[in-house]
């Protein structure tokens, strides 16, 4: 199934074609007024240098003026073979529909709501005919039976037409095209995006790159290279604001020497309050009882860590260099 994107919206187009397979562009002048456009032809030539076809209307009371103007298009430095020619579906528009292929020249017949509008344009050779999908449904109408039927048509008689699925409003209508079996579909930028996306492939992809990040990461690579430690003379108050500094809920207590002597969190600070009120602000960290602080080499993966963490309980750990605390790893270092 061909798949083109809908739309006159240049950074849209720019957008969807990097993607490198979409087949074609198709635009519409509704499509260019509502953005704005008024040098329609320069459009046009733009356009024919981003995508691989584009299809652009043909328009005109008559046979003789849509070949016309069809002949006029190309003769701006179009690529026949690259450009299909639009043709809202009517008794001039079929004929002018075989006239334009007896040339060469590839044709949609669109704006087509009925069956036999779908027959007319097949007969007349047309490259693709375009049944109106989301309008026919806003009408109340049963699209998808119409867009079937088109495709069993050319299935049963052998035409050589393309159904093309258009006015798509979202991603079931793309499930609906590939259930019916239709030969080419048109896709806003925006419904196009949606068609990767599933909330459970979010789930496992994610959860893939965390665990390839455990196996892969040491765990002095996944610190943020802050420090966050006070020694153990500071009063309660300052290690508060330390924390604060450091933007982190806990903070390592050293001793005179260097050791660890534990570790100050904002859990600690609660308990203390609670248990002994706000006097407590006034003591030194060293008048604390600290518990064997939990730590962990910088130079072990974050596999090791995550064990750890799993076996601890704690939300931070500190990490060492030589048994000298160099940062603390947080329990969501983990996913970053």
């Amino acid at each position: 199934m061909e798949l083109y994107l809908d739309s006159a919206n240049l950074k849209e187009i720019e957008e969807g074609f990097k993607l490198g397979f979409l087949n074609g562009l198709t635009t519409t002048p509704t499509f260019m007024q509502k953005e704005g456009i008024t040098d329609i032809d320069g459009t046009i030539v733009k356009l024919s240098k981003m995508v691989p076809v584009l299809q652009i209307e043909a328009l005109g009371s008559s046979a003789e003026e849509i070949l016309a103007e069809a002949e006029r298009q190309l003769a701006l430095g179009l690529d026949p073979k690259k450009t299909v020619f639009k043709i809202p579906v009517s008794l001039e528009g079929v004929r002018a529909c075989k006239v334009l292929r007896d040339k060469g020249y590839l044709v949609n017949v669109h704006l087509v709501y009925t069956l036999q509008q779908a027959y007319m344009a097949m007969h007349a050779g047309a490259t693709y005919v375009c049944p109106l999908v989301g309008r026919l449904q806003d009408q109340g109408h049963d699209a998808l039976a119409l867009v079937e039927q088109c495709v069993d048509a050319v299935d049963l008689y052998g035409y050589d037409t393309k159904i093309m699925f258009s006015s798509v409003r979202h991603a079931e209508h793309v499930r609906n095209a590939i259930n019916v079996g239709v030969h080419t579909i048109t896709v806003p930028l925006k419904v196009l995006k949606q068609l990767t996306e599933n909330n459970f492939t979010t789930v496992g992809t994610d959860q893939f790159i965390m665990d390839t990040r455990l196996m892969m990461v040491k765990v002095k690579e996944a610190i943020n290279g802050v420090n966050p430690l006070v020694t153990e003379d500071t009063n309660i108050t300052d290690a508060i604001i330390k924390m604060t500094e450091y933007n982190f809920g806990a903070i390592t207590v050293v001793k005179n020497d260097g050791g660890i002597k534990g570790v100050f969190t904002d859990g600690s600070l609660r308990k203390l309050l609670m248990d002994k009120g706000r006097d407590i602000l006034n003591k030194k960290l060293s008048d604390l009882d600290f518990r064997e602080p939990i730590t962990i080499d910088g130079n072990v993966l974050l596999n090791d860590a995550n064990l750890l963490f799993k076996k601890t309980a704690v939300d931070t750990i500190v990490v060492t260099d030589n048994g000298k605390p160099v940062g603390m790893l947080d329990i969501q270092d983990l996913k970053s």
